[in-house]
């Protein structure tokens, strides 16, 4: 039975969406003045949390994920709705002071994103242990870091490494906010190191790292480039690009790169290459960026295989097929849950 701890936020989202173009309010020249208010056309609140997102998606996949963060006493339903959908929910931490965190997300009409954070009762998962929770589980095969409160992302990735779990490296939006130091400290033996294309730029302005430097930290390192797809590299190895398949429309991009990481661990867990661990990701992210929310899809293993297929050919279909049939649908409850 494969064993992966997820770790990081668990969040409440709200989802908002501007008809209009960001670009198209900024004026370069007062920059230092800047103060925009945006007239928006939609607000959905919807689960949410990169952690949390990323252990629904497991769930899906069959994977039975351990997630770990902190939350306030207001989780009680979104954690049954994790439970639902496959996920252990039994190591978070539930504050006695503070709510579950928030995110305020507003998108426009190109897909652009800007948005807010409250951390809330997120802050007490640097009083987390791990190995309490692994010795549990009877050992693990993966320790995903997500983004999360940057102290419990260092003392996770501190005790994986002092313990010997292997462990993925995934600063995400953390990155703006952590030094070259802390960064080193939360990539340095990863077995897979994800971000985007702007955070790679980012980890690799503040580090000075380029490449090689990277690669010889890491086991492998993963960017998601948006429409443009993803590449994975390891040492010494050919470079692995996959594009996503057609997404029927594009509702909202929150969530996508979430469930990207789980679809391609899932992959990487079920012993297949990096390009089907890659085409998983990407199909699972296609389903995302067609609902509003980050776990408002449906995943239904004959519709994903089907859709797989189509988009990467019936040969690299053969080689997940049998592990994604082997899952259970899903219906999720869609709407508000506040």
């Amino acid at each position: 039975m494969v064993s992966i701890v997820v770790t990081g936020s668990i969040a409440t989202d709200y989802l908002m969406v501007y008809p209009g173009r960001f670009a198209e309010q900024i004026v370069p020249e007062a920059l230092e003045h800047l103060s925009l208010s945006f007239l928006v056309d939609d607000l959905a609140i919807r689960r949410g949390g990169a952690a949390a997102n990323i252990a629904f998606n497991l769930g899906c996949l069959g994977l039975a994920p351990v997630l770990v963060g902190a939350v306030g006493a207001d989780f009680a339903e979104y954690g049954r709705w994790l439970s639902v959908h496959g996920v252990d929910t039994s190591a978070v931490h539930i504050s006695q002071t503070r709510r579950t965190a928030r995110f305020h997300c507003t998108t426009d009409a190109d897909q652009n994103q800007i948005a807010s954070f409250y951390a809330g009762a997120m802050s007490e998962s640097r009083e987390i242990e791990l190995t309490p929770i692994v010795d549990r589980m009877g050992g693990v095969d993966l320790v995903l870091v997500g983004p999360g409160d940057p102290a419990a992302m260092l003392r996770h990735t501190q005790e994986c490494r002092e313990r010997g779990y292997p462990f993925a490296a995934d600063p995400s939006q953390q990155l703006s906010c952590l030094d070259a130091d802390a960064i080193a400290q939360l990539v340095d033996g990863a077995s897979y190191l994800f971000t985007n294309a702007y955070e790679r730029d980012l980890l690799e302005r503040k580090t000075g790292w380029g490449d090689a430097e990277i690669l010889a930290r890491v086991g492998a390192s993963v960017t998601t480039r948006g429409a443009k797809g993803v590449t994975v590299k390891r040492p010494a190895e050919p470079v692995v690009s996959v594009t996503p398949p057609h997404e029927r429309l594009k509702a909202d991009p929150t969530g996508v790169g979430d469930a990207f990481r789980a679809g391609f661990l899932a992959g990487a867990q079920w012993g297949v290459g990096d390009e089907q661990a890659a085409q998983l990701g990407c199909t699972l992210a296609t389903l995302v960026i067609e609902s509003v929310g980050t776990q408002e899809h449906e995943f239904e293993p004959e519709t994903f295989m089907e859709r797989f297929s189509e988009a990467y050919g019936p040969k690299s279909a053969a080689e997940v097929a049998d592990h994604v049939c082997a899952c259970e649908p899903n219906s999720p409850t869609r709407g508000v849950f506040l």
